[in-house]
């Protein structure tokens, strides 16, 4: 099993930055990927970005260029920096750990773009 405790998410004006944290424990060998997530009410969760082991990236076209996805050295702890925030990005954040053929998620985390 993997737990996730994400951190960083809060109000920010438009144009502002926060960063996201998540840190796993627990199984943690073999984790493929680490990503963030996001759900807008009403809406479907989508992909943010996802990191590889190998640091390979992959971005949302609405974030390419203002967010950026990073990883600790030890592999258990990925981030999101998000720059430039506008108001459609206000949605609870959700951390992402792919291990062998599982998904493992944490609880989520409020980030609300607005003035």
């Amino acid at each position: 099993q993997v737990q996730l405790a994400e951190s960083g998410g809060g109000l920010v004006q438009p144009g502002g930055s926060l960063r996201l944290s998540c840190t796993a424990s627990g199984t943690i060998f073999a984790i493929d990927t680490m990503g963030w997530y996001r759900q807008a009410p009403g809406t479907q969760r989508e992909l943010v970005a996802v990191i590889t082991g190998g640091g390979g990236t992959n971005y949302a076209d609405p974030v390419k260029g203002r967010f950026t996805i990073s990883t600790n050295n030890a592999w258990n702890t990925v981030y999101l920096q998000m720059n430039s925030l506008k108001p459609e990005d206000t949605a609870v954040y959700y951390c992402n750990v792919k291990r062998t053929i599982v998904d493992y998620w944490g609880q989520g985390i409020q980030v609300t773009v607005s003035s």
